[in-house]
């Protein structure tokens, strides 16, 4: 599995989403980080924050394919859809770090190959 383009690929994905917050965050956090020189720690941190976001997108496509409720209305939808927003990115964060799915430690390995870290 070769991440060389990681960033690019991800900024490119993160564009596409509908201008989330978290997807913006993250797009400028990627871009902006030479990890060349960075320490494991930061590396991992790194690769962790890219598999939350990652479940985050999961979740939420997930949540798509459940129907709206027929009651509700312009602004209660609006209300309910932040903090829906706000709960999955919680969740998300939580189920990355407590579970062992095991992305961030392979995209961890790769970027330490291909940065000499």
């Amino acid at each position: 599995m070769d991440i060389s383009n990681l960033a690019s690929a991800y900024a490119g994905y993160a564009d596409q989403v509908s201008g989330t917050s978290s997807a913006e965050s993250y797009k400028n956090k990627i871009e902006n980080t030479d990890f060349s020189n960075a320490t494991d720690e930061e590396l991992m941190e790194a690769c962790k924050s890219f598999e939350a976001y990652f479940i985050e997108m999961m979740y939420k496509e997930m949540m798509k394919t459940v129907p709206k409720s027929e009651f509700s209305s312009g602004a209660n939808s609006t209300l309910v859809d932040y903090y829906k927003d706000e709960l999955v990115k919680n969740i998300s964060e939580q189920t990355s770090e407590q579970s062992n799915m095991g992305l961030a430690q392979a995209l961890y390995e790769q970027m330490k190959r291909n940065y000499e870290v």
